[in-house]
């Protein structure tokens, strides 16, 4: 049997996991919008000719494909390890949901890389939409997976949690709004793009916490209205991305997505912090399952 290190626990490799994998995919839309894409002359796994690529674009696109590949095998890790000690069913599921995406998405970036090369075709709308809407439901999948790793371990209360999460997630909110390609202060460039969905993915597991978390206490409503606004917000992701033709109906629909979601994260907060301060008792809930 191997003996892993001391350090080395299951809901730490879920949280590095999580971590990398939204670093994955902040990385994967810089290479797209800054056109690296394409620079490895249309090959896949293969780069410029050979294994190493050879100008400042085809590294981009060279180092997405090798941290891509380092993340994947950390997902493998987490799936692996839920599959043979979690003990929940739904952190199992979660997790070995997470590794059996993992693959897939591969392919859609093969793809999205082969445009007119052995797929013709490949970097169109319908292949980053699959790919996006797949490294975000494995990015998901794993910050469930350390929500629920990490459950049991901390002393705060539930309702402080919660509402940590809630700050945290109208904080990002704002963030995404003035980096939103629907309102845009600034060009909707690359860099600013892959700042965006950095910011808006850790908004979305805030805002993931907060409904965990909501539902432990016992406030339907208002882990109805927190789930809402995860939904909201990643619409305006997805409305965000070069998935449609971004004319002015796909921008109001990204601008109202947007709006909900910043309306209902503040009004789920103030509404927890507004009934904590009328009933501090109920605050003091059981911090463990």
């Amino acid at each position: 049997m191997v003996s892993l290190p001391d350090w080395l626990s299951f809901r730490r490799l879920a949280a590095t996991a999580t971590g990398m994998a939204g670093l994955l995919i902040a990385l994967g839309i810089f290479t797209s919008a800054s056109g690296s894409g394409l620079a490895c002359a249309q090959q896949w796994p293969l780069c410029d000719g050979g294994v190493l690529p050879q100008t400042i674009p085809s590294f981009v696109e060279w180092f997405h494909r090798l941290w891509a590949m380092i993340t994947g095998f950390v997902i493998f890790g987490v799936g692996a390890w839920a599959w043979r000690a979690a003990d929940a069913r739904a952190t199992k599921l979660a997790a070995v949901g997470a590794a059996l995406l993992t693959p897939l998405q591969a392919v859609f970036g093969a793809i999205t890389v082969t445009f007119n090369g052995a797929l013709p075709a490949g970097y169109s709308a319908p292949v980053h939409a699959a790919h996006f809407l797949t490294g975000s439901s494995i990015f998901l999948g794993l910050t469930y997976t350390t929500l629920r790793a990490y459950e049991g371990l901390s002393t705060r209360p539930l309702a402080e949690r919660a509402r940590t999460a809630l700050r945290v997630a109208v904080g990002g909110l704002l963030v995404c709004a003035l980096l939103s390609r629907a309102l845009p202060p600034l060009q909707f460039g690359p860099w600013v793009q892959a700042v965006f969905y950095l910011a808006a993915l850790g908004t979305l597991g805030a805002l993931v916490a907060a409904v965990r978390w909501l539902g432990r206490l016992g406030r339907g409503r208002l882990r109805a209205a927190a789930a809402l606004a995860a939904v909201a917000h990643g619409a305006a992701m997805v409305l965000g991305r070069d998935l449609l033709y971004y004319n002015t109906v796909v921008r109001s629909a990204n601008l109202i997505a947007v709006l909900a979601a910043v309306a209902l994260a503040v009004g789920t907060a103030w509404s927890l912090e507004t009934e904590s301060g009328r009933d501090p008792g109920r605050s003091r809930a059981p911090t463990d399952d």
